[in-house]
């Protein structure tokens, strides 16, 4: 299993929110947003921050680092590591049959994620045939979208998704981000779109406006 930090916001959590870093980055990169994010009278959650395992990185001239999994070049597009999409997959689908072990159901578990993790996110949040509460995916989009068509689980289908994206990133172009976003759609998933005049990253009114997709998906 991946190693991992975890943050309950009280005791007895009835929620837990899985969150997984960008490339580079670690499971502390996401710890800061959540006396952010988190409202008082929300119930209590249990925020599961795993590490991704270093790898060597292609676009980054083989540089080790943190990586969902490899990316061949700038157009993180084309020539996908499926290898370590599928292996990430796995992963997370590890650590949701965790938190159904320690009493918590995957209708009460959001999966999030920024960039390469919010990848991941729609990669395996997408797939599962007992559908997740919500899904988070921050400056992202639907990697092994030639598998979706025949991969996707109908059981998902249904599942709400907070997307939201900077305007001017050059990293995940924000027109990938939309792509992603319709291919979803046309599912029937309920998709939350949000566009902000950032680059690649996460700003105040994102997460504010996640707070408020968040509290009406706890019910």
């Amino acid at each position: 299993m991946l190693d991992l930090i975890e943050l309950e916001t009280r005791s007895g959590p009835r929620f837990s929110v899985i969150w997984l870093h960008g490339l580079g980055a670690d499971a502390h990169d996401f710890e800061p947003i959540v006396p952010e994010l988190v409202k008082p009278h929300w119930p209590a959650l249990r925020f599961v921050f795993p590490n991704a395992p270093v790898r060597p990185i292609t676009v980054n001239g083989g540089m080790r680092m943190r990586g969902w999994y490899d990316i061949g070049g700038a157009d993180i597009a084309s020539k996908q590591d499926e290898v370590g999409i599928r292996a990430s997959i796995g992963a997370i689908n590890t650590l949701i049959a965790r938190e159904g072990e320690r009493g918590i159901a995957p209708s009460n578990i959001f999966l999030a994620g920024f960039s390469q993790g919010g990848a991941i996110t729609l990669a395996a949040g997408l797939r599962q045939r007992t559908p997740l509460r919500g899904l988070i995916a921050l400056s992202t989009y639907l990697p092994l979208h030639h598998a979706y068509e025949t991969e996707a689980a109908p059981e998902s289908f249904g599942v709400p998704i907070f997307m939201g994206h900077g305007r001017f990133d050059p990293v995940v172009p924000e027109a990938l981000g939309l792509m992603s976003r319709d291919w979803i759609a046309a599912k029937g998933n309920k998709i939350t779109w949000k566009s902000y005049p950032m680059p690649h990253s996460v700003c105040a009114e994102e997460v504010r406006d996640l707070a408020t997709w968040m509290e009406a998906a706890l019910g």
